[in-house]
């Protein structure tokens, strides 16, 4: 048994021991009788007085005679016994005896006294059963609330010591059945840390495996275009041009997942904030990827107006707004559009970037944010799926809200909704987002 149970144990199990102990000092005080004792000398003195009183008035016959009676119903021992010695009156009745003087005749009545051992044994039990009854249950009671209080307490150890050794898949909630108290919330608490500590466990797992297969390519590539140099010294232009394109996406698949491990990592540091005009900075993105959108003869339509300043970190909104945009300028259909719009309130910022590609399948509108998730319908075009998941992680850093959805007329739609000031992400309104 854990240490703590035994201090459960001793301190609920000497508070009833000090009551049973105050209960016995108040009956040893005051004298109260045992049950059952007080009655059977009742019955021994009435009867004595009975039989004395048939004697005096009726004389011996009479009292012989209710002596037989008496002894067939309520068996006693009743005896009467006679002397001529009057001096033998002179002893003083007790209990079992009592002594009458008549016409010059001493008659002696008694009854058998039972044993005087077995007569204590039978106080001392009529004394002991109560309280013996009672420090018994008082021992079961105490170890049975010790055992109810000590309980989740030590499925929350062995919880956490499961989780110290790595087993994020433990969860204790199962095992409060029946309760409904602090401790069954607590044990709740734990599964919830659980399930996001495991979480995290495989969302790393799964971003080690997908780093390293997006490192494997460019890198196979590297190691082809050293080869083809080793046997053809003369292709050493083109060779040094494909190097240097395979860098160059090595040096931005790096960067993207070191962002993306940055805002990870600092989930729970404060954000360095300044006031800015995140509309200004919108329309900022909008004028370099309506530039870049003209070698697909895409048209970028805004309805982007007014202004909203708002706390943010200006390098993760940034960030976060143009992954969106680039992302619909890259994906959407050739001589295609694309629609920016912008919804003011007074605590939030809503921006919804609609393009028109093949869009994604509707159980994969939550997946794409994942890092390195793609459609399956999407067109492969450079990019490393890092975009939405670094989108994400900005905005729900502010408390904001990112979300995907299917347009009506196809392609695909991106809504941020973004508040005035930073919230923790389960802090925000939910009818800001309304």
């Amino acid at each position: 048994m854990p240490r703590l149970f035994w201090k459960f144990f001793a301190t609920i199990w000497l508070t009833l021991a000090t009551t049973l102990a105050v209960i016995i000092a108040i009956v040893n005080l005051f004298q109260i009788p045992p049950p059952g004792r007080d009655r059977e000398y009742q019955e021994r003195a009435i009867i004595l007085t009975l039989t004395a009183n048939v004697l005096a008035r009726d004389g011996e016959d009479a009292a012989a005679r209710f002596i037989r009676t008496s002894e067939e119903t309520v068996p006693l021992g009743l005896r009467l016994s006679k002397s001529t010695e009057s001096l033998a009156c002179a002893d003083e009745s007790t209990a079992e005896t009592k002594s009458i003087l008549k016409d010059g005749t001493c008659y002696r009545i008694s009854v058998t006294p039972q044993g005087s051992f077995l007569l204590n044994v039978v106080d001392n039990l009529a004394l002991l059963v109560p309280w013996l009854s009672i420090f018994i249950a008082s021992t079961v009671a105490a170890a049975a609330l010790a055992g109810y209080l000590i309980r989740p307490v030590v499925h929350l150890r062995d919880g956490l010591s499961a989780l110290a050794h790595g087993r994020f898949d433990v969860r204790i909630g199962d095992q409060m059945a029946g309760r409904r108290d602090e401790v069954t919330a607590l044990a709740h608490d734990f599964d919830s840390t659980a399930a996001r500590l495991q979480e995290l466990q495989n969302a790393q797992q799964r971003l080690f495996h997908d780093v390293s297969h997006e490192l494997r390519s460019p890198l196979s590539r590297l190691q082809a275009a050293v080869g083809v140099l080793r046997q053809s010294p003369a292709k050493l232009g083109a060779m040094l041009d494909r190097m240097d394109r395979e860098v160059e996406r090595l040096d931005a698949l790096v960067g993207e997942v070191l962002t993306l491990a940055r805002l990870t990592a600092g989930s729970g540091l404060p954000l360095k904030t300044q006031a800015l005009d995140v509309i200004e900075l919108l329309n900022e993105i909008l004028g370099d990827a309506a530039f870049e959108a003209q070698t697909r003869d895409v048209s970028i339509t805004t309805s982007v107006d007014g202004a909203f300043r708002a706390e943010v970190e200006g390098e993760l909104i940034y960030r976060a707004l143009e992954n969106v945009v680039r992302n619909a300028v890259k994906y959407t259909a050739e001589h295609s559009g694309i629609s920016v719009s912008c919804e003011a309130a007074a605590e939030r910022l809503k921006i919804c970037v609609t393009d028109q590609g093949p869009g994604v399948r509707r159980d994969e509108l939550e997946r794409i944010f994942q890092p390195f998730s793609r459609g399956k319908e999407a067109v492969p075009r450079g990019g490393y799926g890092l975009g939405l998941a670094i989108t994400r992680q900005a905005v729900e850093r502010h408390g904001g809200r990112v979300h995907a959805s299917l347009p009506d007329g196809g392609g695909l739609a991106i809504t941020i909704e973004l508040p005035r000031r930073p919230t923790s992400p389960g802090s925000a309104d939910p009818r800001d987002f309304t």
